[in-house]
């Protein structure tokens, strides 16, 4: 009985450590185009675990990705770029189904739809 008993402890630690270790699916390098109204723009987003990142855009630079938020499969967070020299706070909400992303930016210029893939 007391094998039994430590086997079922073993296993259940197992299964709590894995699914605490687990990455959320968000996590990686996305290609992404952004729906803007001059147009599309091509970025690529990179989403850390530790809830850091990187967007870098044509025409828009580079600018660190904050405030990350992991939910299942949903995923949000916010980044400042220059936009010919004034700061544009972006707002994402989207989600990731396997390696396909879908949401959109929020902006003071309304909501820019955005799709892609992880790389």
């Amino acid at each position: 009985m007391k094998k039994l008993t430590s086997g079922l402890i073993a296993l259940t630690l197992t299964v709590l450590v894995g699914c605490a270790a687990s990455v959320p699916p968000a996590v990686g390098v996305w290609g992404v185009e952004m729906n803007t109204p001059l147009g599309a723009l091509a970025a690529t987003l990179t989403i850390n675990a530790d809830g850091s990142g990187m967007m870098v855009a044509d025409g828009l630079g580079e600018a660190p990705i904050s405030g990350i938020t992991f939910d299942g499969n949903a995923i949000n967070f916010e980044a400042e770029v220059d936009a010919q020299g004034q700061t544009l706070v972006l707002e994402f909400n989207g989600t990731v189904e396997g390696d396909a992303v879908n949401g959109a930016f929020g902006s003071d210029f309304g909501d820019f739809a955005v799709t892609g893939t992880r790389q």
